[in-house]
């Protein structure tokens, strides 16, 4: 079997996944081996993603390893199933692999709640606003590769028309509706898009103001996105190394309490419009 090139955030988490379902069985390599009639070598490897994994194998192993969670196997073999190219695969070798592996995670996403602090949500962005946060990049990034992440997230945003509706909740602190990357006129014209896009069906945007106080997580964007089932969840957060994206059980549980601190402390979507349009007014 010959190893794949370097896996995506989704084969990476199949393979974990099954590595977490091993360990609840209580099994080392070697005694899967046994069980599973193969050598180590490839459950390491399957587990690792540097090797596939075919849906009727995820299938025979959650048996070998007496998983019972019919709806999480199922949600793995679909994992499994997964073939041919998405749209970001144009973009492969150009965009760094942590926005790639972001527009995978959100194209098969079931929901999606996030926190943003000093940038609005990416989904949310229009192109100029979006090419003045690039250009802000340390080190400087040239006029070309500016408009090449400017076109990729503006081609992310596909995926609020996506059929099935996905559900979104964006919570914004006011600090990142106050931060004028491009000037006035930039972020004036910003602000119109957060209240266009805040009529979508599907989108509920929430304003956390100055006077909510502190919370935790301070300074830190975080992407929480839901998976068919809750073990599938998958956290992605924004580092000065990159993208960070988290599914340990302890994680996941953590951020939904950060997550629902924060929407709790917002305000409410109709006074979050209000909130906006004030500011409009107040360029």
């Amino acid at each position: 079997m010959a190893a794949r090139k370097p896996p995506t955030e989704r084969q990476r988490r199949l393979g974990a996944e099954l590595r977490k379902m091993r360990e609840r069985a209580g099994l080392s390599l070697t005694e899967a081996g046994v069980v599973h009639r193969v050598d180590k070598a490839t459950i390491s490897n399957i587990e690792s993603a540097r090797f596939g994994v075919s849906c009727d194998r995820v299938r025979v192993w959650a048996a070998n390893y007496s998983c019972r969670d019919a709806a999480y196997i199922d949600a793995l073999v679909e994992m499994a199933r997964e073939r041919g190219r998405h749209w970001w695969d144009d973009y492969r070798g150009i965009c760094v692999p942590g926005a790639m592996n972001l527009a995978e995670v959100e194209h098969h996403a079931h929901g999606m709640r996030s926190v943003q602090i000093m940038h609005m949500p990416g989904l949310l962005q229009h192109e100029e606003y979006a090419r003045s946060v690039f250009e802000e990049a340390v080190p400087a990034v040239a006029p070309e590769e500016i408009e090449r992440r400017v076109a990729f997230r503006m081609r992310r945003k596909d995926v609020l028309d996506r059929t099935p509706m996905l559900a979104c909740i964006f919570i914004i602190h006011e600090a990142a509706l106050r931060m004028r990357f491009g000037g006035r006129g930039v972020i004036g014209s910003q602000l119109d898009h957060l209240l266009k896009q805040s009529e979508r069906d599907n989108v509920t945007i929430r304003v956390v103001p100055f006077e909510a106080g502190g919370f935790t997580a301070v300074g830190t964007s975080t992407f929480y996105a839901y998976g068919p089932v809750p073990q599938l969840d998958t956290v992605q957060s924004d580092t000065p190394l990159g993208s960070r994206f988290m599914d340990a059980e302890a994680d996941l549980a953590n951020y939904r309490v950060v997550l629902d601190r924060m929407e709790q402390r917002s305000l409410s979507p109709e006074r979050s419009r209000d909130f906006i349009q004030e500011m409009v007014q107040q360029l």
